[in-house]
C-alpha cells in the first residue's frame, strides 16, 4: 500500500536532525514568487507531559476549545502497549493529561507514522477521539475506533466502528468537524471496494471515502460514499465554512493522475470531489502526503504536496465561496521540499502554511491575493517517517503553535513569543 516514486524515496532520506541558524536566500517559484529570506522564529517551548518516545502530536480546536493528543509507547509484563493521551492547551500551558483507551488485553493498534489517532474537540466540554484498532491476522485488516467524552476526557463512552462493511480491509486517515449540539461528522478512508460481495478479492480493488454522522444522543446517519476511487493511503482534512463543512483529500483517476480534490456539503447533500487545482500529478504509489484546509467564513485555504513534473512543491490556494471554486495556486517553498503541508486561516484572506523541507520546519504567511511573507525557520526535524507530521494553530493570544516527532526522543510543542499579526515582513 505505501508506494512510492523512486525520487520521492530519494528525497526522504534519513539523517540526524539539527538546527541551522544561517540565512539562506532563495528563488522560490510561485506563481511568480517574489525572492525571500528565511528568517529564524522566536520561540518558547511548551512543557507537556509526556512519555519519552511519545509521537505524533496532533493539535485540533473548536471555537475556543483546543486539545493537543499523542500517542505514548509503555512495557507492561514485557508487553509492548500504546495509549492514546489528550491534554486540553490554552495559551502557552497544557493540562493535566487525560488518557482515552490503550492497547494490551487482546487488543492490538494498527500504529502508523501517518494515519495516527487524534481527539478532536467538539464544543462544550465534548470531545471525540478516533484510534485504529487490528482486526484478523491480515496486515493491512485495521479499523477505525471512535469513542466520546461528555466531560473534558475524564471518561469515554464505549469504543464505536462507523465502518459496518465487516470486511477485512483498510479503513483509516480519519476526519472529524463538530456539527454543533455535540453532533460530530467524520470522513475516512475506506477499503471495503478490494473485496467482492462474496468476499473474494475484488479484480478492480480501490480506497473509497464515506462520511458519516454522530450524535450527543447517540443517533447516527447511514454511511454515504463520497467518492468511489481516491488515492489509497493520504490524510483527509475538514473544516468548516459559513456554507457547511468542506473535505480535502488526494484524488485518484484511471490515469493514476492524483491531485487534491475538495467535497461540499450543500443543500443536504454532498457534491462530488472536484480539482483544487489541476497539477497533473501522475504517480503509481500512494506519496502518502495528503492535503490540509483550513477556513474562515466563505474564505477557505487548501495547503498540499505535489511532485508533478518531477518538481516537489507545496502548494495553497485560496477559495472565497465556501469551497464552490479556488484561486490559482501559489508555490509555499523554497525548492526542495518534503511536503507534510498544514495549514491555518487564523482570519479571513489570511492564512498560514507550515511543511517540511531540508530536514527543517519552516512556516509563512500568505494571503488570498498571493503575497507571502518571508519563510520562517521554526525547528530542526527529520525526513524519515518516524517524524510524522507537524501540526500548527493559532491560540486565542495569536501565537502560533507547532507540536512535531522529535525522533527517538518524544514530542515537543513550540510557541511563538510573538503575535502572528506582529511578525516583521
Amino acid at each position: 500500500m505505501y508506494q512510492m516514486s523512486p525520487s520521492f524515496i530519494r528525497r526522504r532520506r534519513r539523517s540526524r536532525p539539527r538546527f541551522a541558524g544561517v540565512v539562506w536566500l532563495v528563488v522560490i517559484a510561485a506563481c511568480a514568487a517574489p525572492e525571500s529570506t528565511v528568517t529564524e522564529l522566536a520561540l518558547e517551548e511548551v512543557a507537556v507531559e509526556a512519555a519519552p518516545g511519545a509521537r505524533f502530536p496532533s493539535l485540533e480546536r473548536h471555537d475556543d476549545a483546543v486539545v493537543l493528543s499523542w500517542l505514548e509507547p509503555h512495557m507492561l509484563a514485557g508487553e509492548e502497549v500504546w495509549a492514546l493521551k489528550g491534554a486540553a492547551y490554552q495559551d502557552g500551558a497544557t493540562g493535566k493529561p487525560f488518557e482515552v483507551t490503550r492497547s494490551g488485553g487482546g487488543v492490538s493498534f494498527f500504529v502508523n507514522w501517518a494515519d495516527f489517532p487524534v481527539v478532536w474537540p467538539l464544543g462544550d466540554g465534548r470531545l471525540a477521539a478516533h484510534w485504529l484498532q487490528r482486526g484478523g491476522s491480515s496486515t493491512y485488516d485495521y479499523g477505525v475506533r471512535v469513542s466520546f467524552s461528555e466531560n473534558g476526557g475524564h471518561s469515554w463512552s464505549e469504543p464505536w466502528t462507523p465502518h459496518e462493511d465487516g470486511t477485512p480491509s483498510e479503513h483509516g486517515f480519519v476526519s472529524v468537524f463538530g456539527l454543533g449540539h455535540g453532533e460530530a461528522g467524520m470522513v475516512w478512508l475506506d477499503g471495503r471496494r478490494f473485496f467482492e460481495a462474496d468476499g473474494s478479492r475484488a479484480a478492480s480493488p480501490r480506497m473509497t471515502l464515506r462520511f458519516r454522522t454522530a450524535g450527543a444522543d447517540g443517533t447516527r446517519t447511514a454511511e454515504v460514499e463520497l467518492d468511489d476511487r481516491i488515492c489509497d493511503c493520504c490524510q483527509t482534512d475538514a473544516a468548516m465554512t459559513s456554507g457547511g463543512p468542506v473535505v480535502v483529500y488526494r484524488d485518484r483517476t484511471d490515469e493514476e493522475v492524483r491531485d487534491i480534490s475538495v467535497g461540499r456539503f450543500v443543500d443536504g447533500k454532498w457534491t462530488g470531489g472536484v480539482p483544487v487545482h489541476d497539477d497533473g500529478w501522475v504517480i503509481p504509489g500512494c506519496p502518502v502526503n495528503g492535503p490540509s484546509v483550513a477556513a474562515a467564513g466563505d474564505e477557505v485555504v487548501v495547503a498540499w504536496f505535489t511532485g508533478a513534473g518531477n518538481t516537489p512543491r507545496v502548494r495553497a490556494a485560496f477559495s472565497r465561496d465556501a469551497g464552490a471554486t479556488f484561486g490559482p495556486p501559489i508555490t509555499i517553498d523554497l525548492g526542495n521540499p518534503v511536503g507534510r503541508a498544514a495549514a491555518v486561516m487564523p482570519e479571513p484572506g489570511t492564512a498560514l502554511v507550515a511543511w517540511l523541507e531540508d530536514e527543517r520546519l519552516f512556516a509563512r504567511t500568505i494571503t488570498a491575493d498571493g503575497n507571502l511573507g518571508p519563510a520562517r525557520l521554526v525547528a530542526a526535524s527529520s525526513n524519515a517517517r518516524a517524524s510524522g507530521f507537524p501540526a500548527m494553530l493559532v491560540d486565542s493570544e495569536d501565537r502560533v503553535v507547532f507540536a512535531q516527532t522529535v525522533v527517538d526522543e518524544g514530542i515537543r510543542v513550540l510557541r511563538s513569543r510573538a503575535p502572528w499579526t506582529a511578525w516583521q515582513d
